[in-house]
């Protein structure tokens, strides 16, 4: 087929673009999210550009949200479907804890989330993909080991494939140079104040090499949107609290902008 009519492949179609990861033209896409744990919970964020083409969509789109009290999503690929999928899957939880009288277990809303995603898998083949980043406080394994190693995150391919990491992952794309980043800042033990710091370093070296990122914009005081999910619950980190952990990592950079 692609010898002979590759113009009638997915994603080859007059009315799509055949980029890097053949996207449909005129289709809003949301780039970087970042997650990483630390001693008692969880981080997730994500920066605020969305981009169409070559052209910049949407400079403070919010790409992370609370899916339930204590679990957190954060969306890339094609935005409109997925803030579609996220709004969705929230509701899904909020109905299944009313129905039953009790939340579903981290796994089961990881599970639920991949079934979702599998549901558009035929979106996907044309182009409109959308690969979120699901991470929680694990209530069931802080109530045997502790709340200290009670963050999980959960990474999807397009196919709704589920695979649990290890300490920090990052989707979007610029995900390979923000994991390169969290590799070198992630530490076991990080209190929530590091681990904030941490991820916001992530999406700024991000932003550095991958024109789909948005940095930080002290101008206009856009931010990344950054939750954590912790024995407390889902909650997001203020505006203030971010103003500050940006500006050191800015006053930092500026006599080091390598490193």
């Amino acid at each position: 087929m692609s010898a002979a009519a590759a113009e009638l492949l997915p994603g080859h179609r007059a009315h799509a673009v055949n980029g890097p990861a053949g996207h449909v033209a005129g289709a809003v896409h949301a780039t970087t999210i970042v997650a990483a744990t630390f001693n008692g919970g969880v981080i997730m964020a994500g920066d605020r550009r969305a981009t169409m083409g070559n052209l910049i969509a949407q400079r403070d789109i919010e790409k992370v949200f609370a899916a339930d009290e204590h679990s957190l999503v954060g969306i890339a690929g094609t935005a409109g479907i997925a803030i579609e999928l996220v709004r969705l899957f929230q509701v899904e939880l909020e109905h299944y804890e009313k129905i039953e009288g009790t939340a579903l277990t981290l796994d089961g809303k990881a599970n639920r989330l991949a079934t979702m995603i599998r549901g558009n898998l035929g979106a996907a083949m044309q182009g409109l993909a959308v690969v979120p980043l699901f991470a929680g406080y694990d209530v069931d394994s802080a109530a045997v080991q502790g709340s200290a190693t009670a963050g999980r995150i959960y990474s999807y391919d397009v196919t709704g494939g589920r695979y649990p990491e290890q300490y920090y992952h990052s989707v979007g794309s610029g995900s390979v140079f923000a994991k390169g980043a969290l590799k070198k800042l992630w530490r076991p033990g990080l209190s929530e104040e590091e681990a904030v710091a941490v991820v916001v370093e992530a999406l700024y070296d991000a932003a550095d090499d991958d024109s789909a990122t948005g940095g930080p914009d002290l101008t206009r005081r856009i931010y990344p949107v950054v939750y954590a999910a912790t024995a407390d619950g889902t909650r997001r980190v203020a505006e203030s609290s971010l103003d500050a952990v940006v500006r050191a990592l800015l006053e930092r950079r500026a006599t080091a902008p390598g490193s």
